[in-house]
């Protein structure tokens, strides 16, 4: 069996074993959609993360059996026709759930306790001449009585919601497919939920219902003084908006893994912020903590074990 994982640099560091001992297991860290066909060539299992596999590049591939995506979402794979042409396609669901909510508070925390300030304080020689043993100088918040607003109560947003009840914490939530199966938590309509959240916390797919939902106008309805943390998908922020609602100081901060273009563009006015020190962004890697990837592999692993 011959296995091609064709856009493999997203993986990192981790241990391919689990694939390796299943067949010929051919790797491309990256490729490109001219790349793609000749590389795939005579493959039987497909693995790709970000590649659009569409008809044009189903039919180059004749000895095609099975399609592994290396994520959950598999918006980029030409679903119906992998269908008609008999061709399974197998995702891999649940493995990030630990890793982002680990990365969902360090950022909630990291902004709402001014953590690079008090870092910065002690590392500049600050502390050290000030004579005193303290800097309360600057103010940071408890999360205890706190409202956390929650979009998208599915599996990540109800291990989000446990560990903020941990803190003391509200949780409320907007369904974002408009039916409320949680009834743990209360859900309330998108305005009413916006404007009652200290901090907002995005973690819903990227689809037609999400997609542009929290604009110019909601970011405007949410409290002065409150945080949005996008853990989801880009395209669900209006980022130029929060880039303004941050620089008019409407917005305490605000975190973000994921972007509407990625990676995020050099000319992104969020990289042109008056306030940077208001917002904390990393590069689309809440989902990758060591033992994330490797449970990915691992899922990977028992997706081909299945055949076809």
């Amino acid at each position: 069996m011959k296995i091609v994982f064709l856009d493999a640099a997203t993986m990192g560091d981790v241990s391919f074993a689990p694939i390796e001992r299943l067949g010929e297991f051919i790797m491309y860290q990256t490729s490109t959609r001219e790349q793609a066909k000749e590389r795939a060539a005579g493959c039987d299992v497909l693995i790709i993360n970000k590649i659009i596999v569409d008809a044009d590049l189903i039919d180059s591939l004749p000895s095609l059996k099975l399609i592994c995506e290396a994520a959950t979402g598999v918006n980029n794979i030409d679903l119906e026709y992998a269908a008609s042409k008999g061709i399974p396609v197998r995702n891999a669901v649940g493995y990030s759930t630990q890793s982002v909510l680990h990365a969902t508070f360090m950022h909630i925390l990291s902004l709402t306790g001014c953590a690079p300030y008090y870092d910065e304080c002690v590392k500049s020689g600050k502390y050290s001449k000030s004579g005193i043993f303290t800097d309360a100088s600057v103010n940071w918040d408890e999360l205890a009585g706190r409202t956390l607003g929650i979009v998208g109560m599915g599996n990540i947003g109800s291990k989000v919601a446990s560990v903020a009840e941990a803190f003391g914490m509200k949780v409320i939530y907007y369904s974002t497919s408009g039916t409320s199966h949680c009834t743990d938590y209360p859900s309330l309509p998108l305005d009413e939920f916006l404007s009652v959240s200290d901090i907002v916390s995005v973690h819903a797919p990227l689809n037609d219902r999400t997609r542009g939902l929290i604009g110019a106008r909601e970011i405007a309805m949410m409290k002065k003084g409150a945080f949005l943390v996008n853990m989801g998908r880009g395209g669900i922020v209006d980022e130029a908006a929060l880039a303004q609602a941050i620089d008019s100081e409407h917005l305490a901060g605000a975190a973000l893994d994921v972007f509407e273009v990625e990676p995020l563009p050099a000319d992104s006015p969020l990289l042109r912020l008056a306030h940077p020190e208001r917002v904390r962004l990393a590069p689309h890697v809440a989902w990758a903590s060591c033992q994330a990837r490797q449970r990915l592999v691992d899922q990977i692993a028992a997706n081909i074990e299945k055949g076809w």
